[in-house]
């Protein structure tokens, strides 16, 4: 397995990135962090590992450049604007699909928090070239129109202990029409920090993507 930094061309900016590429591929998942955080969140990097030992492609990068995470650390402003996060994860979906790295690679979306939303809006933008969305105690209910639009398989993973959030993707399910699956994760919070339960992420995200990455486009 190789490790690259990289830099992605999405909506007019240039946005850092990171991705793990294992011999042989059978997919790409590229990653879409929530709120406030940023290609080196902890517990996303984790799950990117595990899918790469797994034998699927990972890309982590920044939804904002340098200079706009300077601002929404001030703000708090930027990390909220659905459209723009959205706009730029599907911007990431076609530099991906043409990259030479991963161009042919059937690809996934894997979103958390706010970047659930993100992740939601570019499958709806691009059915034809994203396959599978998983979300971790995501906010799918923020894609609005979008989420009726999605084509590809979704799963929504939230924890037994997040209440607010289980009500709110309940609500997205119910607005969705394409393939979806809604799974309580026992004895985890919004973060997911318990032990066991970041692992049950992995395992159901891993079994999600190989089934829907692999084979020709539904």
């Amino acid at each position: 397995m190789t490790e690259h930094d990289l830099e992605i061309q999405t909506s007019g900016v240039a946005l850092e990135g990171n991705l793990l590429m294992p011999e042989a591929p059978a997919g790409i998942v590229v990653f879409a962090h929530g709120s406030g955080s940023s290609r080196f969140s902890v517990r996303n990097r984790r799950v990117a590992r595990h899918l790469a030992e797994q034998g699927l492609a990972t890309l982590l990068f920044d939804l904002l450049t340098p200079e706009e995470s300077l601002i929404d650390e001030r703000t708090r402003a930027l990390r909220f604007d659905i459209a723009l996060i959205g706009a730029r994860m599907s911007g990431a979906v076609a530099w991906v699909a043409e990259a030479t790295a991963s161009r042919g690679l059937g690809i996934g979306l894997f979103g958390a928090s706010t970047g659930a939303a993100a992740a939601l809006i570019a499958a709806a933008d691009q059915p034809a070239r994203v396959r599978a969305v998983v979300s971790r105690g995501g906010r799918p209910d923020l894609a609005g129109e979008a989420l009726a639009r999605v084509k590809a398989p979704t799963l929504l993973l939230v924890g037994g202990h997040d209440p607010q959030v289980i009500r709110l993707n309940e609500q997205a399910m119910a607005r969705l029409c394409c393939p979806r699956q809604l799974l309580i994760v026992p004895g985890a919070s919004h973060l997911f920090e318990e032990p066991g339960t970041l692992e049950r992420v992995e395992a159901h995200a891993a079994r999600w993507f190989f089934d829907h990455l692999t084979g020709e486009p539904s």
